[in-house]
């Protein structure tokens, strides 16, 4: 497989109420093909969101943004465009950023989640200077991180989470 060159298609998800950022790295091929995050149907990023948030997985994308923007939660990825080989993250090159000043400032954002290593990396390397935010990296919910278990994901994102979420942690 080849090296091809994409831009991020899909607006991030957020809104002035938006309290905590969820960053993926750069959207897999099933979800460039979807038009929207976490696309893939085994990756589990819905699964362990709704249980965090103890509510059904949402199906739609409607659904899915519903689902965020009610529970204060915003959804973007790190990289605005990139070189990629498919959808794999260790493949990625030439990376240009995303923007995050705008969502930043218009937003209650305090909290910045990166969902894998990779996408915590490509944060602290492109864009954490300028927010001056630091990202807390959680285990990735992608089907290639065969080492943790939905149930093992699920408790670590809610413990990381709800803090946050609930007003304990700002």
């Amino acid at each position: 497989m080849e090296y091809q060159l994409h831009s991020h298609e899909f607006p991030p998800v957020w809104d002035m109420n938006s309290k905590v950022l969820i960053l993926g790295s750069f959207p897999s091929v099933k979800s460039r093909e979807e038009g929207f995050f976490y696309g893939h149907p085994r990756n589990r990023f819905w699964d362990v969101l709704a249980a965090v948030l103890s509510c059904r997985k949402p199906e739609t994308i409607n659904q899915k943004k519903e689902m965020l923007l009610t529970s204060h939660i915003a959804l973007w990825d790190v990289v605005a465009s990139c070189e990629i080989k498919g959808s794999s993250d260790s493949s990625i090159r030439n990376v240009v950023p995303n923007d995050f000043t705008e969502i930043l400032q218009e937003s209650q954002i305090r909290n910045i989640f990166a969902n894998g290593q990779t996408a915590g990396k490509l944060y602290h390397k492109y864009a954490e200077q300028k927010t001056g935010i630091p990202a807390a990296v959680l285990p990735s919910t992608s089907p290639a991180n065969a080492a943790w278990q939905l149930e093992r994901l699920i408790a670590y994102y809610v413990k990381a989470l709800n803090p946050v979420l609930h007003g304990s942690v700002f």
